[in-house]
């Protein structure tokens, strides 16, 4: 009998105060995205780990609708993908719960092997030019929205600016996905041939590592500025101040504290647009609000020896050539022709480097010129904080921008009563079931594999009544290494300062916005990810140990335990449990090479 998590105490039909289900009538393909409804529990959902915060009404509509709803749903119809038709999403409170969408028909599968057959070559041979036409055409309409003074756009013409923002990031989804999905049909194409031939799952990751990217270009041109401040005497300030005193203590300061702000700040104008967050348009970029990078900054001094970031690179190459060889060396020669094809196709179309890259491009940033045009709005209208716009749904947002509805004293409390139970919901986040509905023995779809690390050991293990009571937890040996030091046990990357340096990172999982903590931390372990999640890929390239897919990490782990990160066999150990000693040192206490 299939095991089935209830979804009842979330499909009560209410959500935040004052929704009505037309507030999420919007376009969709195979299914709507909604908070939980009857009948939701004969399906699988996954806690989604990108918006561990939770998501304000703004930014639910645009993820669930525009991004899980619309960009999956339209990329794997498109291609198609044949045993799957994308993703859909529901909500527990502010969280987000998502659930591949199977096609089960073997008459509409065995089409849409034909269909995908005949694309997926002509993908593969134009995805350079189909990537990077979808690429610079978002980024003539990023440049489009940063030639605007929003201030001064008249009030008959920032309703329309507010379409085209939610537009432009729909677009980004559809481009997002219309790339990502065939390129991890070709990789997955690979990854079978692989396994066929006997090479070693844990291995093939690995053939595709050490090429550079925009988010670890960022994360060098941050460290370098960390360097710049040591160099000028500025440790002190970073030592006596946080993120959110810095930049007036170094203004203060004055001298070569003024030099230094600005390179910061020209370093904000190339990488700053970037949220500590995917797409959601509730998170601050960092040139709005400065103190993760600055916090980022005064982690990275704290660091006695400076990482080294080309020979990280140097090493994850040869770690590549290695693999490689030792993976032909058991082949035949027909296998390794198979082999041979198989990588050279992969290699031009990579998916775990534009996994990375493509969030300078997309994820982190998208999202911005809405915020833009809705904190605008908040000012013309009076509004009591500036982010008062992102707690309305899409219809009332359009309404008071065209000044249809006035932001009066009942949609101000409104307001007031959703950010009350966004801070109820965020506040729950640690106890949110990582699984809901009806669970599977095994999933199929294969973003939820790799990307997500759906698999049957960590489905198993989120079920498991004793996870936080195990010592010892497994998961997928992402990246490999054994290192032992202090957890910090993160919610989001909004705690990143709170890294010291060789300690080891324990999350629900990470994306692009967590990859400044690989300059620093030791080890990492994950709750979710696959071999192709961000986590897995970044600590390849950055030479972390790292274990991803253990389901329940962040249950059975505690901040300040200190534990042992094994990377290599995809095991963590709590060696010595926080509560059962008086005061832990901080960091990194062995390394044992792997």
């Amino acid at each position: 009998m299939a095991n089935v998590v209830p979804v009842d105490a979330y499909s009560t039909g209410e959500w935040y105060p004052g929704y009505k289900p037309e507030y999420f009538d919007m376009p969709w393909i195979v299914d709507p995205a909604g908070p939980f409804k009857p009948g939701d529990e004969n399906q699988f959902w996954f806690l989604d780990f990108h918006w561990s915060r939770g998501l304000t009404p703004l930014g639910a509509t645009l993820w669930s609708g525009d991004g899980y709803c619309w960009g999956t749903q339209h990329a794997a119809e498109s291609l198609p993908l044949p045993p799957g038709r994308g993703v859909t999403a529901r909500f527990a409170g502010t969280h987000l719960y998502g659930s591949a969408l199977p096609e089960t028909d073997p008459r509409e599968i065995e089409a849409r092997a034909g269909r995908i057959a005949t694309n997926l070559p002509y993908f593969l041979t134009n995805y350079r030019s189909i990537w990077e036409s979808g690429r610079d055409e978002l980024e003539n309409t990023w440049s489009y929205f940063r030639g605007i003074d929003f201030s001064q756009v008249r009030g008959d013409e920032l309703p329309n600016l507010l379409a085209q923002g939610r537009r432009y990031h729909k677009r980004a989804m559809e481009i997002h996905f219309g790339v990502m999905y065939p390129m991890l049909a070709n990789f997955l194409g690979f990854y079978g041939a692989c396994a066929d031939m006997g090479i070693n799952p844990n291995e093939i990751g690995k053939f595709l590592q050490g090429e550079d990217t925009k988010i670890m270009e960022t994360d060098r041109k941050l460290y370098d500025l960390a360097l710049k401040a040591r160099a000028a005497g500025l440790e002190p300030v970073f030592e006596a101040h946080d993120g959110g005193q810095l930049r007036d203590a170094l203004a203060r300061h004055g001298g070569a504290a003024s030099i230094w702000l600005t390179e910061f700040d020209e370093f904000l104008r190339i990488y700053g647009y970037r949220a500590e967050a995917t797409c959601d348009v509730g998170v601050p970029s960092w040139v709005e609000d400065n103190t993760i990078p600055l916090n980022l900054v005064k982690t990275f001094l704290q660091r006695r020896d400076s990482h080294d970031f080309d020979q990280a690179a140097r090493n994850a190459m040869a770690e590549r050539e290695e693999a490689i060889e030792n993976a032909r060396a058991g082949l035949t020669r027909e296998e390794q022709a198979v082999f041979d094809a198989g990588l050279t196709s992969n290699q031009q179309a990579n998916f775990p480097w534009w996994q990375d890259d493509h969030n300078y491009y997309i994820d982190l940033k998208v999202m911005l010129p809405l915020r833009w045009g809705c904190q605008e709005l908040a000012s013309r209208v009076k509004a009591d904080r500036h982010d008062d716009m992102l707690y309305l749904f899409w219809p009332e947002l359009r309404d008071v921008a065209s000044g249809d509805k006035p932001y009066d004293a009942s949609l101000r409390g409104l307001v007031d009563a959703r950010r009350q139970y966004f801070d109820h919901w965020h506040g729950r986040r640690s106890e949110m079931p990582k699984v809901l509905g009806t669970i599977p023995e095994a999933v199929e779809d294969p973003i939820l594999i790799e990307i997500f690390g759906l698999n049957p050991h960590s489905i198993r293990a989120v079920q498991n009544p004793d996870a936080a009571a195990q010592t010892t937890i497994s998961g997928v040996a992402a990246a490999k290494g054994t290192v032992r030091g202090i957890a910090r046990v993160l919610q989001s990357s909004d705690e990143l300062h709170r890294l010291e340096p060789g300690s080891i990172l324990i999350c629900e999982s990470t994306s692009p916005n967590w990859t400044p903590a690989f300059g620093k931390i030791a080890g990492c372990a994950c709750d979710g990810g696959g071999m192709l999640s961000h986590a897995a890929i970044v600590g390849r390239e950055y030479g972390v140990p790292t274990v991803t897919a253990t389901g329940v990490a962040t249950l059975s782990i505690s901040d300040g335990d200190e534990v042992e990160i094994d990377g290599t066999n995809g095991t963590v150990t709590i060696l010595t449990k926080a509560a059962d000693v008086v005061a832990p040192a901080a960091g990194a206490t062995s390394e044992v090479p792997a």
